[in-house]
């Protein structure tokens, strides 16, 4: 048996009587099982929003993006695009155009949107978009002379449009030749096929037309803004870029997922892990209890100490004593604590038992556990709980047996 671990146990769980230490070993554990499972219930509440956003992000966003670093437009290059596609992680390559224009109506009314021109064919968020609406085919082909395009359903409601209605759009490159040459300002007109309905969080409203009729909107004939590509698994994207760096060369830009939208994912994990430190603090509190409910165990049985040392036990193995105590409390209050916050987070993925206010994307608040977020609470309680016993440990190991006797 060891000696260490059973004085320990007998000096923190005595079961003669309840004690003022009896109590506030109990708040200690009481606190450190509450900080424990509210933090990891947080957290992955963090790691719910966090994949819900992200997951509805990617439906608009590529895994990765490139384009030339100090230009807006590039050459389309197919022996480029087949270099990436030789890639074992990457299943598609889409080139896009996008950009600003003026969408004027007949009324007088007119608004600045941003136009993509994708090809219909093969860019995997166009038919991701597409197959979010049920029994829906988007076609952005030209038919009787007249560009497809897609709009979002805020247009619609906003300006009554329905399908077949025309709407015009003027790029900036037309009106600066309109200025600079001075003419009419050249139009180019579609014919609105459908619509599609999304909420929006980062960007607004997005009007899709076809490849060609974009480069002829943006007068860029044979250029793109760049290339989106998937790959097999997002999570690889940082692996990937680096790899396709190395092949297309510092001339071109290689964005993330991540990239694409940094300033929200930034601000969503300083929420996370500023809850994380703030919430350390009921854990902090309670952690003070040990301070004292040792102290007053080292003043109680300082008789015992001076008896133990006399017997030949060294100080630091008093000290270990009282560490060892420290460290039973946090690893009660991090077991119970633990289980509780698994538990309550298992219960809210499998039923949704806290429900949103109001239904935006989903209706009950989301969560996902991650291993590494319970071993750093975990860490983190324990290590709190240790530093509390240095001090109580260290004064019972500074104890005189022979004033401890005489003391008595």
């Amino acid at each position: 048996m060891n000696i260490i671990q059973f004085i320990s146990r007998r000096y923190l769980f005595s079961k003669k009587h309840i004690s003022l230490i009896s109590i506030l070993t109990g708040i200690s554990i009481g606190g450190i099982t509450i900080g424990t499972a509210l933090l990891i219930v947080i957290l992955s509440v963090f790691n719910g929003f966090f994949d819900v956003i992200r997951g509805y992000l990617l439906s608009f966003d590529p895994d990765m993006r490139i384009e030339r670093v100090e230009e807006t437009a590039m050459l389309f290059d197919q022996q480029m695009m087949d270099q990436i596609l030789d890639h074992e992680e990457v299943v598609s390559v889409s080139p896009y155009v996008e950009g600003k224009v003026m969408l004027a109506f007949q009324n007088g009314q007119n608004e600045v949107i941003d136009v993509r021109g994708v090809d219909e064919e093969n860019d995997p968020l166009f038919q991701e978009l597409e197959a979010s609406r049920e029994n829906t085919e988007y076609d952005i082909s030209v038919r009787n002379g007249s560009p497809g395009t897609i709009v979002s359903e805020s247009l619609v409601n906003r300006y009554r449009l329905e399908p077949g209605d025309e709407i015009a759009m003027l790029s900036p490159s037309g009106m600066r030749r309109a200025l600079t040459q001075f003419s009419s300002p050249r139009v180019s007109r579609f014919e609105v096929r459908n619509s599609y309905d999304t909420h929006q969080i980062v960007a607004g409203d997005v009007v899709y037309v076809s490849l060609e009729a974009a480069q002829r909107l943006f007068n860029m004939r044979n250029e793109i803004s760049g290339f989106d590509v998937q790959l097999t698994d997002t999570d690889l994207a940082e692996e990937v870029k680096a790899d396709l760096q190395g092949i297309i060369g510092n001339e071109y830009m290689i964005e993330t997922w991540y990239d694409l939208q940094k300033p929200l994912y930034d601000v969503m994990y300083l929420e996370k892990w500023g809850s994380y430190f703030i919430l350390m603090i009921i854990v902090l509190v309670a952690v003070l209890n040990i301070v004292g409910s040792l102290t007053m165990i080292v003043i109680q049985k300082k008789r015992d100490i001076g008896v133990l040392i006399s017997m030949g036990m060294t100080p630091k193995k008093i000290k270990k004593i009282f560490q060892s105590q420290g460290l039973q409390i946090g690893l009660i209050g991090c077991g119970i604590g633990g289980v509780i916050g698994i538990a309550l987070t298992l219960a809210q993925q499998e039923f949704g038992l806290v429900k949103l206010s109001s239904s935006f994307i989903i209706d009950a608040y989301p969560v996902a556990i991650q291993i590494s977020d319970i071993v750093i609470v975990l860490i983190g309680t324990m290590l709190l709980c240790l530093l509390a016993s240095w001090y109580p440990a260290a004064r019972a190991a500074s104890v005189e047996p022979a004033d401890a006797v005489r003391d008595e």
